[in-house]
């Protein structure tokens, strides 16, 4: 039983040993560990704002970062709208020069065709003009092979530009 009592010798230099070990600790320890430990309570109390400032700040960049896409998004709507109209209007363009370039390639040919029709009428006009000279001169020649044909009809002649 002896463990379970203890003896006051033991208790009493048990006590100024505590109570020394106490003065020790409050002279020497006590102070730094509440400054150690209100300097670190401050620094997380710190931290902390910096969080919540820093988080803050992302919700607002996050905002600024949405509008920007938005306003890029509508930019994005309005070049393309301008890309589908110029586009269109390049190949309405296109389209009406392509009718401008047929229809003057239409009437160039309407035109060539007709003067090289006219250039083969008038060949045809001048051949058969030769030709009705070179038969006219062989039956000339035929019927007029005597004398006295070439009198009788240069009479008649005469006589038809009388009556004219």
């Amino acid at each position: 039983m002896g463990l379970v009592t203890p003896n006051p010798g033991t208790i009493f230099w048990m006590i100024i040993i505590f109570g020394i070990v106490l003065f020790i600790l409050r002279k020497f320890a006590w102070k730094p560990i509440l400054n150690a430990l209100k300097d670190r309570e401050e620094s997380i109390a710190n931290a902390l704002n910096s969080a919540d400032l820093a988080r803050k700040e992302v919700e607002g960049l996050k905002a600024d970062n949405e509008k920007i896409i938005a306003e890029a998004r509508r930019e994005k709507d309005v070049i393309l709208k301008e890309a589908k109209e110029i586009k269109e209007k390049i190949i309405a363009e296109a389209k009406e020069k392509a009718g401008a370039e047929t229809q003057k390639s239409i009437e160039q040919a309407r035109q060539q065709i007709q003067s090289e029709k006219t250039a083969a009428i008038n060949d045809i006009k001048k051949q058969v003009a030769e030709l009705s000279v070179i038969i006219a001169e062989k039956v000339i020649k035929k019927e007029l092979g005597n004398k006295g044909e070439q009198e009788k009809m240069v009479d008649g002649l005469i006589d038809e530009i009388k009556l004219n």
